[in-house]
């Protein structure tokens, strides 16, 4: 689903820099995770500098400071918990983007980042890899299919390749934006990809701008292919699949797989699958954020009016 929170609902008897400031990191605050200075100014709901937000943090008695983080009052524990996380995620980060690049060399994929909490180290397990792909339009669901078999040999390891979003060329723009997915993509880290793939991303979503108008996304460098065999072999794999075959195994494992999707639990409130779409999220992780975002809110007396829609509506 998509929820939007109407923000200019809230109170008036608090400036609208401090207003910004309580929005950040209650949503932060989802996920016990404390900001710097310099995530706070990135990821605050208003535009604002540095100097600006430094001065209001010094004068304001709701925000608490400890270790160069901060955080809501009375919730300094989550340093421990963010250092105790960034810790584990260290131990998995770098598996991951092995892994990643190694998706990135399958045929039909365009364009791999790693998303979730170990792309802002905040993860409490390792073996457990999010990513979002791009694959070539029309190869969706072979470029699927290639990323479970990479996901087959991880769990040979006891670790788990989770493609949770992949979308085609044509299908860059997200339909459902809100926080959660804003967050998401100015948070994901970008693995391997073509500069092309990358740009059109960002400039399909410039959406992000409304909700989180200071961060500013850095430039792509050149992630592209550089090994030749593997290339070669991608090159190899894609060209015996450009023809009516590759069609024919693209419909089948498409139909096969919505099929059985629809009859999981969880299916139709963040789930999406079609030619170009094949977003998985059965247990509603963004839904059930943006209601604990909306109940910090409320603790904090900003009087929050959710809009709810349904998610991945075209």
């Amino acid at each position: 689903m998509t929820i939007a929170i109407d923000l200019q609902s809230l109170r008036t008897d608090i400036s609208s820099l401090q207003r910004a400031i309580l929005e950040t990191l209650a949503y932060s605050d989802v996920f016990n995770y404390p900001l710097t200075l310099d995530e706070l100014h990135r990821f605050l709901t208003i535009s604002a500098s540095v100097e600006e937000l430094r001065s209001c943090l010094n004068e304001f008695d709701q925000v608490e400071s400890k270790d160069g983080y901060y955080f809501l009052r009375g919730r300094a524990e989550i340093v421990f918990l963010r250092l105790k996380h960034e810790d584990i995620s260290r131990r998995a980060f770098n598996r991951a983007l092995r892994y990643g690049r190694i998706l990135g060399m399958l045929p039909f994929i365009r364009m791999v980042a790693l998303t979730g909490s170990l792309a802002v180290h905040n993860c409490d397990k390792t073996g457990d890899y999010d990513y979002m792909l791009v694959a070539k339009t029309g190869r969706v669901w072979l470029a699927r299919a290639f990323a479970l078999i990479l996901n087959r040999i991880a769990h040979i390891f006891g670790e788990t390749i989770c493609p949770n979003l992949i979308v085609s060329e044509e299908a860059l723009r997200w339909n459902a934006q809100n926080m959660y997915f804003a967050r998401e993509l100015c948070q994901m880290i970008l693995i391997r990809g073509q500069k092309t793939v990358c740009f059109h991303l960002r400039a399909a979503n410039l959406w992000v701008i409304d909700y989180l108008p200071n961060f500013r996304c850095t430039t792509y460098q050149s992630v592209e292919d550089a090994n030749r065999l593997m290339v070669g072999i991608r090159s190899f794999l894609e060209f015996l699949l450009e023809n009516k075959l590759g069609d024919w195994l693209e419909a089948w494992e498409m139909n096969r797989k919505v099929a059985r999707f629809t009859r999981q639990e969880g299916f139709g409130t963040e789930t999406n699958f079609n030619a170009d779409i094949c977003q998985g999220n059965f247990d509603h992780h963004g839904l059930s954020t943006l209601e604990k975002y909306g109940e910090r809110l409320t603790k904090l007396d900003l009087n929050y009016v959710p809009t709810v829609a349904l998610a991945g509506d075209d």
